[in-house]
């Protein structure tokens, strides 16, 4: 099971990486995964990542319950629109599927809204 998260944290690196540099790419979910799957297979491999620019940058604040820059939570927010946007359009058929969308889009805006502090920026 180990080599699985080392193979899973490396593939979600890789990711968050590309979505750190792409604006529409979410890295945010990527790197917390990533993150993950090292803390359970290799404290090397977790100590490298805790200790990159990457993490720094994009998750030391929020794994320390700090918070998040109003940067990163618009971001968040918009890759999300975007993604249920697509969703929601393509459920045009399913009144149901469109009802849940709002629902998980509105937990999303809310959750960031008055749940994650908002930081001043570094």
């Amino acid at each position: 099971m180990r080599y699985v998260y080392i193979v899973i944290g490396t593939l979600s690196l890789g990711i968050g990486a590309i979505g750190a540099a792409i604006p529409l790419l979410p890295s945010f979910p990527f790197l917390m995964l990533a993150a993950f799957c090292y803390a359970k297979s290799s404290k090397r491999l977790h100590e490298a990542f805790i200790s990159s620019k990457l993490y720094k940058n994009n998750l030391e604040s929020y794994v320390k319950k700090e918070g998040m820059t109003l940067k990163t939570k618009i971001k968040i927010m918009v890759i999300v629109t975007i993604g249920l946007t697509f969703g929601f359009i393509m459920m045009d058929q399913v009144p149901v599927g469109r009802i849940v969308l709002i629902l998980v889009w509105l937990g999303h805006v809310l959750y960031f809204m008055f749940r994650v502090k908002t930081i001043p920026a570094k």
